[in-house]
């Protein structure tokens, strides 16, 4: 399932999916039916999902409040009839709410930044004076780091707090973390991590998207046990794991669900897409 067939990480797995010779169908959100009363429950033009063995989720895509719970509920049920399904819908809905996310991944032990979320603008300048005046606010839904500003100034963060808020949007701050304009990814599939590397940017924005430029590491053992622990809390089979190193110690901040390789892959000599393919078979019989 992915908005774009060619899309770099879709070629790459339809690549492996013909190497290791399975049949696969290629579909998108917009085009799929969902019945209820007859079947098939699920397809789109004379593709039937029930016929399916496993869905691998490629990035949901921006849509309205009714497209996207429209998704969901589609993925549940098909979920529900015994489809696998990578990742699972839960994981995919706690991973695009960063609250959601990073909420889960404390409860559970892992250290993540000072956060504070709000629909109030007082309670926001609150928060910002809480979290030293040096914050970086992000949509709660997002990705790529659009839409991401730094924020050191009280009276620009009043007028960021109050476009939000006129916008009905939620106001989502979190401490900045001096972490040298560098972090790390790690590519996580089942219970191991399959391959890191390290972003390093020239600002503190480190997104590959953006123009970091991306080298492979071998993670340390704790870095490692912490990305495959975060991945599992929020549920995830497949997950990129986003990690800065600070004065404290590592800080996971995202949980991505639908992960792009490219960045990755071009530092990595084994193919990724081959990973996941493999993994997916290994699941299947099981």
């Amino acid at each position: 399932m992915t908005r774009n067939r060619d899309s770099w990480s879709s070629t790459q797995l339809r690549q492996s999916l013909i190497r290791h010779h399975v049949s696969y169908a290629c579909l998108s959100f917009s085009r799929l039916v969902g019945r209820i009363g007859y079947r098939p429950w699920a397809g789109a033009g004379k593709i039937s999902l029930e016929e399916a063995d496993a869905l691998v989720i490629r990035p949901i895509g921006k849509g309205s409040i009714e497209e996207l719970v429209f998704r969901m509920d589609i993925l549940h049920r098909l979920e529900r009839s015994g489809l696998y399904i990578v990742n699972p819908p839960k994981a995919i809905e706690h991973c695009v709410d960063k609250y959601s996310v990073l909420a889960m991944l404390e409860e559970n032990g892992i250290p993540v930044p000072r956060t504070a979320t709000t629909e109030n603008v007082t309670q926001a300048l609150k928060a910002f004076v809480e979290l030293g005046k040096d914050v970086i606010v992000k949509p709660i839904f997002g990705s790529r780091g659009e839409g991401t500003t730094r924020i050191v100034d009280e009276e620009i963060a009043s007028t960021a707090f109050k476009t939000i808020a006129f916008n009905h949007g939620v106001i989502y701050l979190q401490e900045f973390v001096n972490h040298g304009f560098s972090d790390i990814r790690a590519f996580v599939l089942g219970n191991r991590v399959v391959a890191a590397m390290k972003r390093t940017a020239s600002s503190w924005k480190t997104n590959y998207s953006q123009g970091a430029k991306p080298e492979f590491v071998v993670l340390d053992k704790s870095v490692d046990d912490l990305a495959v622990k975060s991945a599992k809390v929020v549920g995830c089979k497949l997950a990129g794991v986003d990690v800065l190193g600070s004065e404290e110690g590592p800080r996971v901040v995202e949980v991505n669900s639908q992960p792009g390789w490219k960045g990755l892959q071009s530092v990595t000599d084994f193919s990724i897409a081959d990973q996941v393919v493999e993994f997916v078979l290994s699941e299947l019989k099981k």
